[in-house]
């Protein structure tokens, strides 16, 4: 998505993260512009099929609104499309991609329903939805329970932003699979540059500096811990973490394995309290 990343690396990627435990690999025909479904299936190729838990998404394919495609003829192909490009049998979890860029009536009313008969003819074995909106999650599991087996929020489970974690545990109590994803709140949380692209207000970006130089004051890495505290929390089923070489793979390793410090944690807290919470529109205004 961001960088080209050569099939080499993304071998090694992959096999870095089987050898040390992870087994569960999410990606999407929008990532990349389907190459990363392609490197993926690739760098999988060969290994016992049951060694990992496959998850990729359906209705969004590119940047721009006509790029969005929820209709249930379209996501039935692409899930065969996905399924030839990743060169395996069947799908562990198909979930439907950003949810609030599509007409939600929609979403219950003829999205799920068609993954829900791909579920039942043994091409996928569980089915999820995914969004920025917690509104629009809310919305459509609250209209489509039977259907929907996880939910994937993203960006709302971060040092700055805790506003998934009460709807978790809801989510959770009721028997569905709760992942979280971009725990770096989409490279905020970190010492790259953040990308002109990136949605953050002002308030949330300056915060997040301030985080950045605090962590780097003290010889830390704001992604390692924001990596950590996620990894640690355990009202969570499921971190995501884009990983494209073995050295992310190795660092996101060490991150799970060791607890936030409580000192550097309590003080980037301090730092992000000012836009704890802060979010950004995505989608469809009425969806937010």
């Amino acid at each position: 998505m961001f960088r080209p990343v050569s099939q080499a690396e993304a071998d090694g990627a992959v096999r870095a993260a089987l050898d040390a435990g992870i087994n569960y690999f999410d990606t999407a025909p929008y990532y990349g512009a389907t190459a990363a479904e392609t490197a993926l299936g690739r760098a999988l190729c060969g290994v016992p099929r049951e060694r990992y838990v496959l998850a990729t998404k359906v209705g969004r394919y590119g940047a721009e609104a006509r790029h969005f495609d929820f209709s249930a003829a379209r996501v039935v192909r692409s899930v065969d499309e996905s399924l030839a490009r990743l060169g395996c049998g069947h799908l562990d979890l198909i979930q439907v991609h950003d949810m609030e860029f599509g007409s939600l009536a929609q979403m219950w009313g003829e999205t799920l329903p068609a993954l829900d008969r791909l579920r039942n003819s043994g091409k996928v074995r569980f089915v999820g939805i995914t969004g920025l909106p917690l509104a629009t999650l809310r919305a459509v599991h609250e209209r489509a329970q039977p259907l929907i087996d996880t939910v994937l929020s993203y960006a709302h489970s971060t040092l700055n932003d805790g506003t998934f974690l009460p709807y978790a545990a809801e989510l959770r109590q009721a028997g569905v699979g709760v992942i979280n994803a971009a725990p770096l709140a989409m490279g905020l949380l970190s010492r790259r540059p953040v990308p002109d692209w990136h949605p953050a207000p002002a308030v949330l970006r300056a915060a997040a500096a301030a985080a950045v130089d605090f962590c780097t004051q003290r010889g830390a890495n704001l992604a390692d811990l924001a990596m950590q505290y996620a990894f640690s929390r355990p009202d969570l089923d499921c971190t995501l973490v884009g990983l494209a070489n073995e050295a992310e793979v190795r660092q996101a390793v060490a991150c799970a394995e060791q607890a936030p410090d409580s000192a550097l944690l309590a003080g980037v807290q301090s730092l992000l309290a000012p836009a704890q919470g802060v979010t950004w529109l995505s989608g469809r205004p009425e969806n937010n």
